[in-house]
């Protein structure tokens, strides 16, 4: 009988308690979070790309033993709108050498941060789309088109990177499908999703605007997220009084069956609150 697909959960980076058990190096990491059911790891080059072919294909292979389905985080100094063509050369770099680190891992996503829009917001984005479709043609002719491309929603108002861009950028090639940073998306709205129904109007919206397989098989992230009136401030963890709540989210995809990959981006405890938000959502489909 052929397996029911459902949702996976993990977490972005090695949290503090796989350092705690004397754990060091990430070819660890795929099999740690199986035996704690977690089937989803998102490799971290945030802060540039450093892992050798060797490193990465290890890592790929230990993550297909344990059945953990990998994506790779771009590091932070992309910016797609930048009006500086040194930057932008620099920014297609991070880019293809991020889709390279993919291709070792064998990770079905490269998870990225859209950059700054500036002062006009719908010039930005202009900018943004020409400047992505040179690195869609450039990863096309290296032959790095395997892994998808996936802009995040981003969690601070100066930031490119709102539902309405990220879905813009997806539409420049097909199959592309964007990050939905819930706690970003909490923050900049100082305070919203936190109910079933705005969650929805998101699966909604994808669905609408892409298609029905992107808001199926969204790519999440998520996580408590203190915030100020210009978006977010810092991330913190499950057990912290700040939102947005999990349970409204996975209530929502449990009853409707999506197949989401959820990675906990919580403050160090992202393994702990992941396996939280995997046995609130495996109840919630006995339920539903």
């Amino acid at each position: 009988m052929e397996k029911v697909k459902q949702a996976r959960f993990g977490t972005g980076g090695n949290p503090d308690d796989f350092y705690a058990e004397g754990f060091k190096e990430s070819i660890d990491m795929p099999g740690w979070l199986s035996r704690r059911f977690l089937t989803a790891y998102e490799y971290q080059c945030s802060r540039g790309v450093h892992v050798g072919e060797k490193t990465a294909r290890a890592i790929g292979q230990a993550a297909a033993a344990s059945d953990v389905a990998l994506s790779v985080h771009a590091p932070y100094y992309i910016n797609l709108a930048t009006e500086d063509a040194a930057i932008a050369e620099k920014t297609i770099n991070h880019i293809i050498k991020s889709l390279t680190v993919a291709s070792w891992l064998g990770a079905v996503r490269v998870v990225f941060h859209s950059g700054s829009p500036g002062t006009e917001r719908s010039a930005a984005l202009e900018r943004a789309k020409r400047l992505f479709a040179q690195v869609l043609e450039e990863a096309a002719r290296l032959g790095l088109d395997a892994s998808v491309l996936s802009p995040e929603t981003m969690g601070k108002k100066n930031q490119l990177g709102n539902l309405a861009e990220v879905i813009e950028l997806c539409k420049l090639q097909e199959g592309m499908i964007p990050t939905v940073d819930f706690g970003h998306m909490h923050a900049v709205t100082c305070g919203g999703y936190t109910e079933k129904d705005e969650f929805a109007a998101v699966f909604e919206t994808i669905g609408d605007k892409l298609n029905a397989k992107a808001a199926e098989c969204l790519h999440i992230h998520f996580s408590r997220i203190e915030f100020t009136k210009a978006g977010e401030r810092r991330h913190w963890t499950f057990s912290d009084p700040f939102g947005p709540p999990h349970e409204p989210l996975l209530d929502y995809i449990a009853a409707n069956r999506l197949t989401p990959t959820i990675i906990c981006e919580s403050a160090g405890t992202q393994a702990i609150d992941a396996k939280l938000m995997a046995d609130y959502y495996r109840l919630a489909l006995t339920k539903s």
